[in-house]
């Protein structure tokens, strides 16, 4: 695809090429001559039905987890994030050493490629908060924990203009890929002020079902607020607030 530069930008389609507007711009591509039949029936494209088939799941597994995240996600502001996590899940499809090209799935690949995933790109955990925490995932309990040590927020955090207080939570998601359901919760700290005074120690804990045999997703986030005449006010539609995978224990 090529990035329009005219004065004018076009829309709608001219002879071969196709003219739109996306998030990244206004675009033009070239119609392709291969009509979906073919693509859906020819030996010729077999590879690119194995490509398309492996990438739905992608795209399906990747909603089921958006939708398990769902409370903490709506405070979030990247609108990009769901096409960065659907690439990432193609790659923890990809990892199946399993089934054959074309029936690799979530399941049977590495859950675990996900750890690090930031669902927020504008403000990214890692840059966010610098206190350390430790994780932990007990499956036969059916507990996802969180454990941060107390620290001084002005030193650890890492808050945008404007800030005065911060909460740091976690969400836990026990989640069945093939059938496309979930059991999920999440948990947090009291707002706290962004001054010298340490935190207490801070144990988040989410439960899901004990003894689970499907992967187990723990997220970690900080959100901030501006506090105004006794009223906490969320800064700029999410655009600074973190969330990130920060544990995972696949099957």
């Amino acid at each position: 695809m090529a990035k329009q530069s005219g004065i004018i930008p076009l829309q709608g389609t001219i002879g071969n090429i196709t003219f739109y507007k996306t998030k990244s711009g206004h675009l033009a591509r070239e119609k392709t001559s291969v009509n979906a039949n073919r693509i859906a029936t020819d030996p010729a494209f077999i590879r690119t039905r194995e490509n398309g088939a492996e990438f739905g799941r992608a795209g399906k597994a990747s909603k089921v987890l958006r939708t398990a995240f769902r409370a903490m996600l709506l405070n979030i502001g990247d609108s990009y994030m769901a096409s960065r996590l659907t690439r990432e899940m193609v790659k923890v499809i990809q990892a199946d050493a399993t089934n054959a090209r074309g029936l690799r799935n979530v399941i049977d690949g590495e859950a675990e490629l996900l750890k690090g995933f930031e669902f927020n790109n504008n403000s990214r955990l890692t840059g966010a908060l610098y206190a350390p925490f430790i994780t932990a995932i007990d499956r036969v309990a059916g507990t996802l924990k969180v454990d941060i040590p107390p620290f001084v927020p002005v030193n650890m955090v890492a808050a945008p203009m404007g800030a005065t207080h911060f909460k740091v939570q976690a969400a836990g998601a026990e989640i069945d890929f093939e059938v496309e359901t979930f059991v999920n919760g999440n948990t947090a700290s009291a707002e706290l002020p962004i001054d010298a005074t340490p935190t207490a120690v801070m144990a988040l804990t989410v439960n899901v079902t004990a003894n689970s045999t499907k992967p187990l997703f723990l997220a970690l986030g900080v959100e901030f607020y501006q506090h105004v005449n006794g009223t906490m006010y969320g800064l700029k539609n999410g655009t600074y607030n973190a969330l990130a995978l920060v544990d995972i224990s696949g099957m």
